[in-house]
């Protein structure tokens, strides 16, 4: 029985968010392909993860029977979220941009995830495991545009989710999410419908292709 780790970081709830709409769109797919998987959700905006501490930094690098009370207890913690990762046979990521980069929450659970020597290093323990992230932003951002020098989200996750935690990365990038909003983009409101349209579809198709891994 595979299992999903689904995991949203928008601000904004349900529909009023365009990666959640996505993400929902996907893990909805992903469980009528496969009815009898496991899927872990966490709603990082609802309930963050603590951000990472002196004490669940240091007892990373330490051995576990000469850690304090206070690393122990702190590792804890991150070895919940570590373990959730490892046992996922797909991982699901909302990661809206704001102000050019991912939210401080999504920061919070992949700085307590990334551990050298365990799930980054030589020996990656959740290498290979297929990554979609939903990457929505309210203007556009990609090769060719005004703003591509500001694009630091799929930058900084590539960096992270492929080459630090050797996972299996695919982007499904929702763009102009702002333009029914802003009057001076409405101009923008056709490119957007497009654009939404596309990633609900990449969704379902990515999903389909992910759950038939664990049904043939």
């Amino acid at each position: 029985m595979a299992t999903l780790l689904h995991i949203d970081s928008s601000l904004f709830p349900g529909g009023a968010s365009a990666s959640r709409a996505v993400t929902e769109t996907f893990r909805k797919t992903w469980e009528e392909q496969h009815p009898e998987g496991t899927v872990i959700y966490r709603d990082l905006s609802a309930e963050p993860v603590p951000h990472i501490t002196a004490h669940a930094h240091t007892a990373g690098f330490a051995d576990p029977d000469a850690h304090t009370a206070e690393q122990a207890a702190a590792f804890a913690e991150r070895l919940k979220l570590i373990q959730e990762l490892e046992q996922a046979d797909t991982v699901l990521i909302g990661a809206p941009m704001y102000n050019f980069a991912i939210p401080s929450t999504l920061k919070a659970w992949l700085d307590n995830v990334i551990l050298f020597g365990r799930t980054s290093g030589e020996t990656p323990s959740a290498k290979g495991t297929p990554v979609t992230v939903v990457a929505s932003r309210g203007g556009s951002y990609g090769p060719g545009t005004p703003k591509e020098p500001y694009e630091y989200v799929l930058n900084y996750l590539t960096a992270i989710l492929a080459d630090t935690l050797s996972l299996d990365l695919d982007f499904i990038v929702p763009e102009l999410t702002m333009a029914p909003h802003n009057p001076a983009m409405a101009e923008l409101i056709p490119l957007f419908e497009t654009s939404h349209d596309r990633a609900h579809q990449e969704a379902v198709t990515k999903a389909k292709s992910l759950a038939e891994r664990f049904t043939a």
